[in-house]
């Protein structure tokens, strides 16, 4: 891969406002191919029209709607170089997805994981790259293979059930890295991006107001970690690090270390994706 870069295609989802939204513009600036992928049509649509690339629309909470999403991505891209699952969020009370799925792990790491699973051919094919957003909240997670969709732990506002799926993220990109030499895999903490994540919860809301919402960095600084992973000839570092900003080695839960769980996890999520 090289920069500037005219003639790679790159597929960011999320990418309909916040840090996404900002990695897309900026990739576009250096003269990437935009797959904006997002949920809100009349925003996707925009970004679309911004960085000249094309909107795709997808919610997470059904996972027909990804692979209707992979299966567009594929029709339209013969070369697919950069996979940005970016997408997801916190949700502050317990729901099911019509998958049967906790909406906070469906949404954070089993619809990335299904998009990336149908999207592999493509990307071997590039020698290209998967990075995912995490988070320093991986810290607080704990995975439970008999409890994956969390219906026997407190839910407590959402945040055990995020910290717990970022935490996947990160074992689902160093078993990717594992199981996908052709490819290179990177997970990245964007910091605490000034946007619309959490403004469900009274503590973020109570938050941005006495800030005046200027508690987090700008959407520019949180995206770039995914621009320079994106857009890097060499990123320098082992398929499988995770990045806290642009600092590889980041701070990660003890079972992040733990590769038979996430074979575990892999082979889990793999069960649960297939119709």
């Amino acid at each position: 891969m090289s920069a500037p870069l005219h003639g790679t295609t790159i597929v960011i989802t999320g990418a309909s406002s916040g840090l996404g939204a900002a990695a897309a513009r900026e990739l576009a600036s250096r003269g990437a191919t935009i797959a904006v992928v997002g949920r809100n049509p009349e925003r996707t649509k925009l970004v679309a029209e911004q960085v000249g690339g094309t909107p795709f629309l997808a919610d997470y909470d059904e996972l027909g709607q990804v692979r209707a999403l992979a299966a567009a991505l594929l029709e339209r891209y013969e070369t697919i170089d950069v996979l940005a699952n970016n997408a997801g969020g916190l949700v502050a009370k317990r729901a099911t997805t019509v998958d049967g799925h906790e909406r906070t792990f469906q949404h954070n790491h089993l619809a990335p994981f299904l998009l990336t699973s149908l999207l592999l051919p493509r990307l071997r094919a590039a020698s290209g790259r998967v990075i995912s957003t995490a988070s320093a909240a991986n810290l607080g997670g704990r995975v439970r293979i008999d409890d994956l969709d969390r219906a026997h732990r407190a839910y407590l506002a959402g945040w055990p059930a995020y910290g717990t799926s970022k935490l996947e993220t990160i074992m689902f990109i160093e078993e990717l890295a594992r199981r996908e030499p052709m490819i290179s895999a990177y997970a990245f903490h964007p910091g605490y991006v000034s946007t619309n994540f959490g403004t469900e919860l009274a503590v973020i809301r109570f938050a941005n107001f006495v800030s005046g919402k200027r508690l987090g960095i700008s959407p520019e600084q949180g995206g770039a970690p995914l621009v320079h992973l994106a857009s890097a000839p060499e990123v320098g570092v082992p398929s499988g690090t995770y990045f806290d900003g642009l600092k590889p080695g980041g701070r990660t839960a003890p079972q992040a270390k733990d590769a038979a769980l996430a074979a575990a996890l892999w082979n889990a999520s793999e069960s649960m994706v297939t119709p």
